[in-house]
């Protein structure tokens, strides 16, 4: 905001190229905000954080030095800017390591800090063998570490190519003075250069860059292979709290407490590929443990092992079939709008409902059929049991 309201500043062509407005959610009205209902994207804006920021903390600031905020400049301090200066990082900055050259040194104009994995991909430049290597969008411990000590920067030029996904043919690296964006596969003339954001899930790509993937789906239709569904952890709590009557929330608080402590998740990610998060299923067994099993469990610092049994998929289904009904529409009536007239906000947020439904529908269906198969697995051992008690009774 300061170097935008300042004319001869030397970032003054950088920012000239920026966007000057987001079709982001940050920016839509109430009436197609409804549109993301049930979707994470809404909770996760922070326009009401951001807004009380800016009213408690920034104008307080800049009402208090009119010598340097004077009010012929006030345009370039509103609380419009400043959601717009706020998208743009979001939107194009990248996570670098902290400039750690000993005290009173300073940046050389020409020396850039190492860079890492933020919005937009960043590897260690390690010559032609390093291009094909596996690059995982999960952080390792160390990584996790490293991040702790990064800060976030702007980086002119490295932030404008676009991505799709899975479409990466090309990847920004850091070596020791500089960054470099290197070809990763053959680009022929004309042909698009994709960077890549992560292959981020549409709900994600609408949140930071407004806008969506469609693209052929293994099942069929159009959509973005990378979706996922959201499943937090309280949404479970008040499954198991409304199919278990003589439980207590503050029962279940010292349990959460220490699952969280120990390093648990409070969000699952449920993905295309239709698996059942490992950590939901522990999360889920770890609430249902009587008294002297959650003793056990806390005396052995790990948390309960991600058997899938009965009581286990019957929470699961409660739960998946609740996500479903927090959304406004059906996946039919989505599919029904998406054939006819919409903003483009509209068509977005239908994309993005859709992807997620498609993910909870299959889940479903999927989920059904295993206790389909689990009860009849225990049906058969009953049947057996029963036989073998009949065969006992014969003999005597």
């Amino acid at each position: 905001m300061w170097e935008s309201a300042n004319p001869d500043s030397k970032w003054s062509e950088y920012l000239a190229t920026l966007p000057s407005q987001f079709d982001t959610p940050m920016f839509w009205n109430e009436n197609d905000l409804k549109g993301l209902d049930g979707t994470s994207v809404v909770e996760k804006l922070g326009r009401e954080e951001a807004n009380q920021s800016y009213a408690e903390k920034l104008l307080p600031a800049i009402q208090s030095r009119p010598d340097l905020f004077p009010p012929e400049s006030a345009k370039h301090y509103s609380l419009a800017n400043y959601h717009l200066m706020g998208s743009r990082i979001l939107s194009r900055s990248f996570t670098v390591e902290q400039w750690n050259s000993g005290e009173g040194e300073k940046w050389s104009e020409d020396a850039l800090p190492n860079t890492r994995d933020h919005e937009m991909d960043v590897d260690s430049y390690g010559g032609p063998e390093g291009l094909h290597e596996d690059s995982s969008s999960h952080h390792s411990e160390a990584e996790e570490e490293e991040e702790e000590d990064s800060d976030i920067a702007m980086v002119p030029m490295a932030d404008m190519l676009n991505a799709r996904y899975r479409s990466e043919n090309a990847k920004l690296f850091d070596d020791e003075n500089e960054l470099r964006m290197v070809s990763t596969k053959p680009i022929k003339a004309g042909e698009q250069i994709w960077n890549t954001y992560g292959d981020l899930p549409n709900a994600e790509l609408l949140r930071r860059y407004g806008h969506v993937d469609l693209l052929p789906l293994p099942g069929g239709g159009i959509g973005n292979p990378g979706d996922v569904v959201e499943i937090r952890g309280d949404v479970a709590l008040s499954i198991i709290l409304q199919t278990s009557p003589s439980l207590s929330e503050d029962f279940m608080r010292e349990r959460i407490d220490w699952w969280l402590e120990e390093g648990g998740d409070d969000v699952f990610m449920l993905e295309a590929d239709l698996e059942l998060p490992a950590l939901l299923v522990s999360f889920i067994r770890l609430l249902l443990l009587d008294k002297d099993e959650w003793e056990s469990t806390k005396t052995k610092g790990k948390p309960p092992k991600p058997k899938i049994d009965a009581p286990v998929l019957g929470i699961v289904v409660e739960l998946l079939d609740a996500r479903l009904k927090a959304y406004p529409t059906t996946l039919q009536e989505d599919e029904s709008k998406l054939s006819g007239p919409l903003s483009r906000n509209e068509k977005h947020a239908i994309i993005v409902r859709m992807g997620e439904k498609r993910i909870l529908s299959d889940s479903l269906v999927r989920i059904r059929d295993l206790q389909a198969r689990h009860s009849g697995k225990v049906n058969k051992r009953k049947i057996s049991g029963n036989r073998g008690e009949s065969q006992k009774r014969l003999k005597k």
